[in-house]
């Protein structure tokens, strides 16, 4: 079989045209028997994706995994491993088909992919991470450690000093002769663990062709630098909009892609002349950098029991509790406004919004207004505990100079 091409057609069948010993990496991320269909249309909205994910049983659809993963032993390189994507949904039956299939021992980590995304409310925990299972055909697998920063937590300083343990079994560090501590080796940081904090697509995302559960590129291209060189050769029984192999070409692998829709067929091909992949920022610059509120005024709004919001000009926060089923904006007044500027500044963000409630956190004395003219608002002004404690003070004073 040709590499570097998509096939359509039945998984298993395409599978068995495949020479044995000859891929290094089968990464698929199959149905989750959710029993449902499943409809996404694309950012424009001029097309509709869909595929059924109904099954007779448990069992069939587990003869079909596990009639994949046959031959995707059967094809991978004794160096070669697997990786398979799933959820909670049936989790469980999939990992001892693996184990039949695989055998226990060539099991090497269940990978946590971790992600946030905005879910309605339902009873119970919000899903939040998927499972990928990762499979080697022997203890001969191919593996590139890959390494993270230290948590800010870290002492790192001790970290580089040798360690022994005691005969009582305690870590301690090592001396020499003088009683000096010995300085270990370098350290590269902490190896790459089995979760995965990679954010999930958002709909924004210029990768994002609206084919229902679409994967990250950056989510496969992190599987495949771990699992696979330059060169090698990745197959993906299963893939639909051709993530998989958008990820392999960028990282200069060649690629097989499968998929019984013809319609994943030609998306996949367009995806792979397009090559769209979508930068995450949160992973670049870090949670941290998305933080723009000072300490004080996060506690200005832990203080009233409000959410805070950041990248907004206008609003700083939503009080938890809507007023007349209507979310309630809060502005903090800044240092170098006055109390009329923190009013105009709330009102224009939520100008067609429709709030019932708008309340400006007032932080200092109000200066004499020297507008031309008064500003119409509707905006409630309460003060922070601070400004009321000052104020508090000052009247304290005046009374005793007054006296």
């Amino acid at each position: 079989m040709e590499v570097n091409k998509l096939y359509q057609g039945h998984c298993i069948e395409i599978l068995r045209k495949l020479e044995a010993d000859s891929v290094d990496l089968v990464y698929f991320d199959p149905p989750f028997f959710t029993q449902k269909n499943h409809t996404l249309t694309n950012r424009d909205g001029s097309k509709k994706y869909q595929f059924s994910d109904h099954w007779k049983s448990l069992d069939s659809y587990l003869v079909l995994i596990e009639g994949c993963l046959i031959e995707s032993r059967r094809v991978l390189k004794n160096s070669g491993s697997v990786f398979l994507h799933c959820d909670k949904t049936v989790s469980h039956h999939i990992r001892t088909v693996l184990d039949k299939v695989f055998g226990v021992k060539n099991f090497r980590s269940e990978i946590i992919w971790s992600y946030k995304r905005w879910s309605n409310s339902k009873k119970g925990l919000l899903n939040a991470h998927q499972n990928i299972y990762f499979y080697s055909k022997t203890k001969e697998f191919k593996f590139n450690q890959y390494y993270t920063d230290y948590a800010p937590s870290t002492n790192v300083d001790q970290i580089l000093q040798e360690r022994k343990k005691t005969a009582n079994g305690k870590s301690v560090y090592k001396t020499d002769d003088s009683g000096k501590v010995i300085l270990g080796k370098e350290k590269k940081g902490v190896p790459l663990s089995d979760v995965w904090e990679i954010p999930y697509l958002n709909p924004k995302a210029k990768e994002r062709v609206g084919y229902p559960t679409q994967k990250p590129v950056l989510l496969l291209k992190q599987i495949l630098n771990v699992g696979s060189n330059k060169g090698d050769l990745i197959v993906d029984p299963f893939c639909g909009s051709g993530t998989t192999c958008v990820a392999a070409k960028s990282l200069e692998r060649n690629f097989i892609g499968i998929d019984s829709s013809e319609e994943a067929i030609s998306l996949a091909n367009q995806r792979l002349q397009d090559m769209l992949i979508t930068d995450s920022a949160l992973l670049k610059k870090g949670a941290k950098s998305y933080i723009e509120k000072t300490e004080e005024e996060l506690n200005l709004l832990k203080s009233i029991d409000a959410i805070p919001v950041q990248r907004n000009l206008g609003i700083d926060g939503f009080l938890k509790n809507h007023f007349n089923d209507k979310p309630v904006p809060i502005k903090i007044q800044t240092k170098s406004e006055s109390l009329e500027d923190a009013i105009e500044k709330l009102e224009k963000a939520c100008k067609g919004k429709g709030y019932q409630l708008k309340i400006v956190l007032q932080t200092k004395s109000n200066i004499e207004n020297n507008r031309l003219f008064d500003l119409a608002s509707d905006v409630k002004v309460i003060k922070s505990s601070h400004l009321l404690l000052v104020e508090l003070q000052e009247q304290m004073m005046n009374k005793l100079i007054h006296k």
